[in-house]
């Protein structure tokens, strides 16, 4: 009897989660021992319910739409996954004869990897993580698959923003991008600078403490320099405290949720500076949009998928998927083996070096790093003006 394969997605879903479940369903029917592959429907949660989709057998037309498709075809979830959860999947897992389990997501879907797999110690199942996440935290490797189209989305937007208030230099417009505790997609924005004075003007990540009277200082001076100022901010800005600098809205259990920190600073420059602002805050549309989906970052998702159907025939377990780069001047990766604990909920910030000194700006070598990952050039665009 050949052995059955699942696939489970869990957490924010990417522009390019689906190119990884293109890779596994393409490898997957490279290897005689696997049986049938299941989607799990909605994460972990879904592996609770049974409810298993078999999707190895799609057709070529369905494989390719997985390519362009933003969220996540098979349904993702955040579900707070008990002890007893764990030990309950091993049982649902030998029931339907599955082998080898995938886990694809962020921080928290690479400890339910871990635990799945301790829990399952003792079978023959074997458990491995793909990484995914736009936020690029994950520990112990170059880059996650997700975060390339989200650093892409922000820089072009940021560049498109920059001409419309270059058009019309009257106000400061706060852009708001996601990554709670990591800046490193509102770091990517300095990729729309075609030269020096185009925005953004000013770039604040949550690796430095928002300090007001300083912010307020330089917008001034932006603003009585350029008439039109564009600043990039990540929606997790703390103060030196290490408090929001957002009052919190309204609060359930453990979960908090904050107001629009784009709104608070535009609100904040109105009201202290007597300068026009509005604030802008894509949100999700940065992490779902397909027009902006970095080729690079689609044909990695689908490797480190394939990646992972390999590692599992081979009878890995408890192991993620790694991207790292090769040494040289061209650009290649590697896709070694990472043990799961050394991955399992350790946030990867972005490092001092990447941040200019005065905390307002990102430095040439992020911008070196970030570059071959957009995949296509940031458009150029033409001003009579300058």
């Amino acid at each position: 009897m050949k052995n059955n394969m699942v696939i489970i997605h869990g957490g924010g879903p990417t522009a390019v989660i689906n190119a990884s479940l293109y890779g596994i369903i393409k490898e997957a029917k490279m290897h005689d021992e696997i049986g049938k592959v299941f989607g799990v429907i909605g994460g972990t949660e879904g592996v609770l319910h049974e409810d298993f989709k078999e999707i190895g057998q799609i057709s070529q037309e369905e494989m390719e739409l997985l390519l362009k498709t933003p969220g996540s075809a098979i349904g993702s979830s955040r579900y707070p996954v008990t002890d007893e959860d764990y030990r309950k999947m091993k049982d649902i897992f030998l029931k339907h004869n599955v082998r080898y389990v995938l886990l694809n997501g962020g921080n928290g879907t690479m400890d339910a990897c871990g635990k799945i797999q301790k829990a399952c110690e003792g079978e023959e199942i074997f458990v491995v993580g793909i990484p995914k996440t736009i936020d690029n935290d994950i520990s112990s490797i170059d880059h996650a698959p997700g975060f390339a189209s989200a650093a892409k989305y922000i820089a072009e937007i940021t560049a498109e923003v920059g001409q419309d208030v270059k058009s019309l230099p009257i106000h400061v417009c706060i852009i708001e991008s996601m990554g709670r505790n990591a800046g490193w997609i509102t770091a990517a924005s300095a990729a729309a600078r075609e030269k020096d004075g185009d925005a953004p003007h000013m770039i604040l990540v949550p690796e430095r403490s928002f300090n007001q009277e300083a912010f307020l200082k330089r917008v001034k001076e932006l603003y009585e320099e350029k008439g039109g100022v564009v600043v990039v901010v990540s929606e997790g800005l703390n103060d030196e405290h290490g408090e929001s600098i957002v009052p919190p809205v309204f609060k359930t259990g453990r979960s908090v949720y904050y107001g629009d920190v784009s709104a608070y600073l535009a609100n904040l420059v109105i009201r202290e500076l007597g300068i026009k602002a509005r604030n802008e805050k894509p949100g999700i549309l940065g992490r779902a949009s397909i027009s902006h989906q970095s080729s690079i970052d689609r044909d990695e998702a689908v490797l480190v998928g394939r990646k992972a159907v390999q590692a599992a025939v081979k009878e890995h377990t408890g192991v993620m998927i790694g991207l790292t780069r090769k040494e040289g001047e061209e650009y290649e990766v590697e896709t070694p083996l990472i043990p799961i604990d050394q991955v399992m909920l350790y946030e990867r910030k972005l490092p001092d070096e990447y941040i200019s000194e005065d905390g307002f700006d990102i430095t040439k070598k992020y911008l070196n790093w970030l570059k071959p990952l957009l995949g296509e050039e940031i458009p150029d665009f033409i001003n009579f003006r300058e």
